[in-house]
């Protein structure tokens, strides 16, 4: 197991009146070594000692260190599940695997993979309260070189995707990112960063915007709001003016502007028990509030809603809401979002190079696996990893692992890639992720993809 340094996937509040501080209007102090070498402010330190103090004062993140300690964390997803699963009994709600059946969207079976996600990683310079995968600068997790080489063989074996989507923790903070990410660019495969941008202000990373740049790298970014008092409190303090700073120095290398192919978007997501707005509407002000406040100009913002998944889940439990959310969820379930559930051609790798449907499954340990026998002769199963199969293609047709968290994938319009349009927009992850930021996209929606927790 190897270690790396920070990064993290966010949620969102909604959209609030941006009264930006005079000196944040004025930009980052960045230093200009040559037309196009842009660095963050000299004296802003890492992040990460600032967010393990915030641990070590939060009474609820030490509850819940303390039970993973006690009880380990296979108790406590397990808990969670038998939770959710409540839940639902309560309200009356047949499988997840039922509900889409009857829906008649089409089975739930894997097609050829399109998109690769890679989360390399759970260290991470923050501690974001809606976090999926549980990042922060405590965890250690990180893919090692050999697993991170065969997932490139993987790559190359297959002509069918054209997406690699790298996520963590702070993925640029794991040692296997930039090999991972040039790599794939010199396959003519597009590169997505899960990007908490506070990542660009940690020592050691001054030339990581350059690089991203150089590869034409897609950064999609998490914000919660353009409120700086409701990103800190739910990303952490100063991560709000640390993330103005990276937003302008990826502007300054062409990020988010007219014509450079430097694609630069925001995610979106509830810092609550409740859905998404209206992604235009959102859009639109947060273009307006970033433009007037920070002279910062991005692509797309994408609006995800939160997974009934490890904190967010903690938190609805802590609150008596996490029936009350799951109903929400069920109130809107959509058979076109069922129809272009992201995992049905994602592949989703985690850092030990075990494979899963999702991010999501991902973090709750449901691996895909295959029929095998014991030496008995009698069925058992196999966890897949990316050390056991040829080539993704053996992948196709495979059933795909649901549970009742699922629920959370279809409550909108459409699902992008991990990306979902909750109607009428777009509801990550983490990526958690990503995005996650949850873990989000769709071709049929306008193009985009991403897979969370972002970040």
């Amino acid at each position: 197991m190897q270690t790396g340094r920070p990064a993290a996937p966010v949620g969102l509040r909604p959209p609030c009146r941006l009264l930006a501080p005079k000196e944040l209007r004025r930009g980052p102090r960045c230093s200009v070594a040559g037309p196009r070498e842009i660095t963050g402010p000299a004296d802003v330190g890492s992040l990460i000692p600032e967010t393990l103090e915030e641990m070590a004062q939060d009474v609820e993140f030490q509850r819940t260190a303390e039970r993973l300690r006690r009880e380990g964390q296979a108790a406590l997803t397990r808990e969670e599940k038998v939770r959710r699963q409540r839940s639902l009994d309560n309200l009356g709600v047949p499988s997840f695997y039922k509900m889409v059946k009857d829906s008649g969207a089409t089975g739930l079976n894997r097609s050829a993979a399109k998109i690769f996600q890679l989360n390399i990683g759970l260290y991470c310079n923050q501690a974001c309260t809606h976090c999926h995968v549980e990042s922060s600068p405590k965890r250690t997790e990180m893919m090692s070189k050999e697993t991170a080489e065969r997932c490139i063989d993987l790559l190359k074996s297959c002509s069918t995707v054209d997406t690699l989507d790298i996520t963590g923790g702070a993925p640029e903070l794991n040692s296997q990112f930039r090999y991972l990410v040039e790599q794939a660019s010199a396959l003519g495969v597009d590169v997505i960063d899960r990007c908490n941008l506070t990542v660009l202000m940690e020592p050691g990373q001054e030339d990581l915007p350059q690089f991203l740049a150089d590869h034409k790298v897609h950064v999609v970014a998490s914000l919660p709001c353009y409120s700086q008092k409701n990103v800190d409190k739910q990303r952490g303090a100063g991560v709000f003016e640390r993330s103005i700073w990276g937003l302008q120095i990826l502007n300054r290398l062409g990020y988010g502007k007219e014509g450079t192919g430097l694609n630069l978007d925001l995610v979106y997501n509830p810092g609550g028990p409740f859905l998404a707005p209206s992604q235009a509407t959102l859009e639109a002000a947060y273009k307006q509030e970033l433009r007037e406040g920070y002279d910062i100009e991005f692509n797309k913002l994408f609006c995800l809603n939160n997974m009934p998944i490890k904190r967010f889940a903690d938190y609805l439990i802590r609150r008596g809401k996490l029936e009350e959310y799951m109903q929400l969820l069920l109130d809107n379930f959509n058979p076109a979002a069922a129809e272009g559930l992201m995992c049905r051609d994602t592949v989703s790798v985690g850092w030990d190079g075990r494979i899963y449907d999702c991010d999501f499954n991902q973090q709750l340990e449901i691996g895909v696996m295959r029929p095998g026998s014991n030496g008995n002769g009698n069925n058992s199963q196999e966890f897949v990893s990316v050390f056991n199969i040829e080539s993704l293609n053996e992948l196709i047709n495979w059933r795909i692992a649901c549970d009742n968290h699922c629920f959370g994938c279809t409550a909108a319009s459409i699902s992008l890639s991990g990306f979902f349009i909750s109607s009428p927009l777009f509801c990550w992850n983490n990526l958690a992720t990503l995005f996650t930021c949850a873990s989000v996209y769709s071709r049929g929606a306008g193009g985009f993809l991403l897979g969370m927790d972002a970040n």
